[in-house]
């Protein structure tokens, strides 16, 4: 696909046509209230929540793809000046409200870009996204998946939603006399709080800003801001912290809840609750007390594999990105010929061709990335969509992660930029000269 026809994330480029798949702030940089270059082309729950995230945003500009539809985009192709048709589809990517997978089709051949997105395999809002690609591709080739990579190795391992959630319930439930705090995004996650307050019968606090999105949401009945009606909040995750847990205690008992499927978590000292703060131990869920340290609770046998690290604090592996075992199942699935991961930086880049090269058309080699051959096929090709590729570090959804210059964030009392390059390493990246 040639330069200035389409852009998906990139809202300072000119192009004709922009994309959206969902509205977390790492994918809407540069996006402004003020912002009026072209078309904008986002889901209809996205819409409906631009005004709460951009106030101001002239609404005129936003094109709603409804999902499951093929939609035809009218553009001028930059060289030729000649008209070129782009189709595109919206498919559930199951990540937050509003989240999707786009797939666009034209002469340029194939694309699909994931998004984030989360590929459970059970349920039926899985089978429906499933259903809905494979008959959008019928005998179609995707030429290039652009893939969400973000937990692209195998030690990745979570269970479903529907499991973490009840564990969180579990937990709660066996600290009757606590208040209990998990940690949260502006959007996300609001699944799991329903499903808690459902099957425990109350309500959940939230912040007033977060209100209001529960309410475009349509949840009215179960979220509150007064938190003398429940014992359950729901915080900012910027705001979910060891310190504040402990000053938290000096009041009330009080425990933490973090969500996540990172598997990263802070280092305890041996035989104290007290944590180092600067260092990260990677954590495979399915090894438990690996890695030195680890404190798990062992006083409800049904809390399965959430994680008591500290004294006051769960970790429970609750992601809204799909883990390796899902992500490959995706690429089996749809047999694309190349595969880019969207998560990178200029010096780190997680290839997903390093485990899945070889369930592509081309039966690419599995570890030879970036070699001449591969770039001379690429060239031939010429097809490319512009993706505004980002690194996940810092304070921000799920695996924390900005955009640009990582930010010194305190996550669980750790400075996490610190761990940025042993991560990727240790996630199958590769060390790459910048472009």
């Amino acid at each position: 696909m040639e330069k200035g026809l389409i852009s998906v994330y990139q809202w300072t480029q000119g192009s004709q046509a922009y994309f959206l798949t969902h509205l977390h702030s790492d994918h809407t940089k540069g996006l402004t209230s003020s912002w009026t270059r072209g078309p904008l082309f986002c889901s209809r729950l996205t819409a409906k929540l631009f005004p709460l995230k951009f106030p101001g945003l002239n609404l005129s500009l936003l094109r709603v793809l409804d999902i499951g539809s093929w939609h035809s985009i009218s553009l001028m192709s930059p060289s030729s000046g000649e008209k070129t048709v782009v189709q595109v589809m919206a498919i559930d990517a199951h990540h937050c409200p509003g989240s999707i997978m786009l797939l666009f089709r034209g002469e340029f051949g194939c694309l699909l870009y994931t998004g984030d997105f989360r590929w459970e395999t059970d349920g039926e809002r899985a089978k429906t996204a499933r259903n809905t690609l494979l008959k959008a591709l019928k005998e179609d080739a995707v030429d290039i998946i652009y893939l969400d990579n973000t937990y692209c190795n195998p030690s990745y391992d979570f269970p479903s939603r529907e499991v973490a959630a009840q564990q969180v319930a579990d937990i709660i439930a066996s600290h009757p006399n606590h208040d209990i705090i998990i940690g949260i995004d502006t959007l996300g996650k609001e699944e799991l709080l329903v499903h808690i307050s459902r099957l425990l019968n109350i309500k959940i606090w939230v912040w007033p800003e977060r209100l209001q999105t529960m309410h475009l949401l349509g949840f009215h009945d179960i979220f509150t801001t007064k938190t003398s009606l429940t014992r359950v909040r729901a915080v900012p995750r910027y705001s979910f912290s060891i310190d504040t847990l402990e000053r938290l205690n000096t009041m009330r008992p009080t425990i933490g809840i973090m969500p996540s499927g990172l598997p990263w978590l802070v280092k305890p000292f041996k035989g104290k609750d007290k944590l180092f703060g600067s260092l990260l131990t990677p954590y495979n869920r399915s090894q438990k007390g690996a890695n030195g340290g680890m404190q798990t609770d062992k006083r409800n046998d049904n809390l399965g594999s959430a994680d008591r690290f500290h004294k006051y604090i769960y970790s429970v592996p609750y992601s809204d990105h799909s883990c390796f075992m899902e992500i490959q199942e995706f690429v089996k699935l749809v047999q694309p010929v190349k595969v880019r991961g969207i998560v990178s930086s200029s010096s780190c880049y997680v290839d997903p061709l390093y485990y899945f090269g070889r369930l592509c058309g081309a039966n690419q080699p599995s570890r030879g990335l970036h070699n001449s051959e591969e770039s001379k096929s690429l060239s031939k090709r010429v097809i490319a969509v512009q993706t505004n590729c980002y690194a996940r570090s810092g304070n921000s959804t799920e695996a924390g992660r900005k955009r640009g210059r990582t930010p010194k964030v305190d996550f669980l009392g750790v400075n996490v930029s610190k761990a940025n390059t042993l991560r990727r390493i240790r996630r199958g990246a590769k060390i790459a000269q910048s472009e």
